[in-house]
């Protein structure tokens, strides 16, 4: 599905005494995130004067936040970023775009369902896909995903044997 803003981090807490958040990324390794000089809260654009990762996280100074009390009120907020300033590789996506996708079994053309989940795991994600059946299917490129298409809402995938939920 084609968004205009993507959910990349919560605000977690409150670094140290002078206004930093920590933000917790979403989907992304938090380098990704320090690449950005612009970022939406509660609907305001805001640039941090400053970011850098540290532990998985990523600590940020923003505008008007000078101490810890101002940061702490931040927790529990969530950071956006406009789609438009992301720049993925080709055949990559976040996972927010991909749900409500309708997917399609790539031999025979058969509707499969509506792809509802994202899932990480250390190796690969796994998409959820319901329609009569469940079916989880690896999110690994010509193995499985053959195409994903945002503007057609539409992803066809390759199905193998024991992918459905109800199969043995």
């Amino acid at each position: 599905m084609k968004l205009d803003t993507i959910k990349v981090g919560k605000i977690v807490g409150a670094h140290g005494i002078r206004g930093e958040v920590r933000v917790q990324p979403r989907d992304a390794d938090p380098h990704f995130l320090t690449g950005f000089s612009t970022f939406l809260l509660d609907g305001q654009s805001v640039r941090p004067t400053a970011n850098h990762v540290h532990k998985n996280l990523v600590l940020m100074k923003l505008p008007g936040v000078d101490d810890m009390n101002a940061a702490l009120a931040l927790r529990d907020k969530v950071l956006y970023i406009r789609r438009a300033d992301a720049h993925l590789p080709e055949g990559v996506y976040f996972d927010d775009e991909l749900l409500g996708l309708e997917v399609f079994n790539a031999d025979t053309g058969a509707r499969l369902g509506e792809l509802v989940a994202v899932e990480s795991y250390p190796a690969h994600k796994v998409y959820t896909v319901r329609g009569e059946r469940e079916y989880l299917i690896p999110a690994v490129p010509d193995a499985f995903i053959v195409s994903t298409d945002l503007d057609a809402n539409r992803m066809d995938v390759h199905v193998w044997e024991g992918m459905a939920s109800d199969e043995h």
